[in-house]
């Protein structure tokens, strides 16, 4: 069993923080990591270290972190890369307990010399040490934010129960554009950069047993420490999902991943296998995983791979269903009993058969008696609701129903939308509420498919007696 290595508390639940680099100036990366703790509404202390200032955005600023006569919890430090050994020793002699180096020029420019310095100032002092050359860490509940990009350019997601681990800082930003536009939000996000001190396994080993993370999703180029990864991946998803998404699968992509990160990128085939060895779900792209951390975030695991699919549109129920059988799902039988209760409750236009195409002119009513009826149908593991918001009864009123049934049916349940303007109004809706929505069958069967496939882990790891416990 491998133990934690540093404790990440300081750096995402600091009580107090200095901005080392803090700049008057608007354009400076230390002046909008300030900016942005204030905008966030940070209620800890916050102490600007600038030599050259004496305040900072309106707070007294400081020639060096020597001079604040306070405990430091995190120094968030953006000065240029040869400065840093010096900042790091100061925050040493001042007992800070731990760092986010947001500068670069270390060993993804080949100055290995400089981060092994930095390094050992870390070790030297415990400094729990996040980077060099990352966009650091942030946690909406404690409104730690050292992200360099201003929210005007950047929207910062809800808080909600995923974490992102990123080990690219614009992945790290795209991936947390496209959070803040989906019905999910965000528990934390860790950029950690060139991971000179603290790497991806520190990273995964606190968010395994932090209350406040359901779902774990991840970029990653490479992996330090092979060994003690595998330890803790044997437990982690044994407690939560984790999503991962591999950069450098080809040998270009690997040779790129070094002068990025410094990450040595390895065997694309040897990640994968160890990946799904040990119950990752791993991602192929972007929007596999949004798709994924979408699904995984609301939905409880299914029991089986029986799907019912409900529909105001039949070609698109077809299309649902060449894709549940594409991606090795089954499409659910009706019982005799669900069919009974079917024909005597729709006219005779609405087949007693899975699709179920409630035809073009669906309603509220019509949704909500489907449901009411597929709810309890004991051949069906899965639920699948398209509503097609351009025909004349899908309105409102339908996305409240879907919203009321998600509320009380305990079986993964999904909608998929396909539209423009009006259709985007009524995903809001439905996805502000916890249901998650796809624009596409092949987004909406996979993501089922993949909570399919953990579920599946899980339940061998339980038979097999594998401990899930840190």
């Amino acid at each position: 069993m491998i133990k934690r290595r540093f404790n990440l508390k300081p750096i995402l639940k600091p009580r107090s923080v200095a901005i080392i680099g803090a700049s008057r100036d608007p354009e400076k990366v230390g002046h909008v990591i300030l900016q942005n703790y204030l905008d966030s509404g940070y209620s800890g202390k916050l102490y600007p270290v600038n030599k050259n200032a004496e305040d900072v955005s309106g707070l007294k600023a400081y020639k060096s972190v020597l001079d604040i006569k306070a405990q430091i919890d995190l120094a968030v430090v953006a000065v240029p890369a040869e400065a840093v050994p010096t900042v790091l020793e100061e925050c040493g002699k001042a007992h800070v307990k731990g760092a986010v180096v947001v500068s670069g020029g270390f060993a993804e420019i080949g100055r290995d010399d400089l981060q092994e310095r930095i390094v050992r100032i870390a070790d030297k002092y415990g400094i729990a040490m996040i980077g060099p050359n990352c966009l650091g860490v942030m946690d909406p509940r404690s409104r730690i934010d050292t992200l360099f990009l201003p929210t005007y350019k950047l929207s910062r997601p809800k808080i909600g129960g995923v974490s992102f681990v990123s080990q690219s800082g614009a992945v790290g930003s795209t991936v947390l554009d496209l959070i803040s536009n989906e019905g999910f939000g965000l528990s934390k996000f860790i950029s950690y950069g060139n991971a000179a001190q603290i790497d991806e396994t520190d990273i995964l080993h606190y968010l395994m047993d932090d209350d406040e993370t359901k779902v774990i999703i991840m970029y990653i180029e490479g992996i330090k420490r092979g060994k003690e990864f595998i330890e803790l991946a044997k437990r982690l998803t044994r407690k939560k999902p984790v999503i991962v998404l591999k950069g450098g699968v080809t040998s270009e992509g690997s040779i790129a991943a070094h002068s990025h990160t410094a990450a040595m990128a390895g065997s694309a085939e040897a990640y994968d296998a160890v990946f799904r060895q040990f119950g990752f779900v791993v991602a192929r792209d972007l929007s596999e995983l949004m798709w994924f951390a979408k699904a995984f975030d609301t939905e409880n695991l299914p029991e089986g791979d029986r799907i019912a699919v409900i529909t105001n549109g039949g070609g698109a129920g077809v299309l649902v269903t060449d894709k549940i059988s594409m991606y090795g799902l089954r499409l659910a039988e009706f019982s005799e009993a669900a069919e009974k209760e079917i024909k005597g409750t729709f006219s005779k236009l609405v087949a007693a058969k899975n699709p179920l195409d409630l035809v073009g002119d669906a309603g509220e009513k019509r949704y909500s008696q489907a449901m009411s009826i597929i709810q309890n149908e004991k051949n069906v593991d899965m639920i699948i609701a398209i509503v097609l918001f351009q025909t004349p009864g899908a309105d409102s009123k339908v996305a409240a129903a879907m919203i009321h049934y998600k509320t009380i049916i305990e079986k993964p349940m999904i909608v998929i939308s396909i539209g423009a303007d009006y259709t985007e109004v009524h995903k809001k809706m439905m996805e502000s509420s916890g249901l998650p929505v796809y624009d596409s069958p092949a987004a909406a069967v996979a993501s089922l498919r993949e909570l399919l496939k953990y579920a599946k882990y899980r339940k061998h790891a339980d038979n097999a007696g594998i401990s899930g416990k840190g």
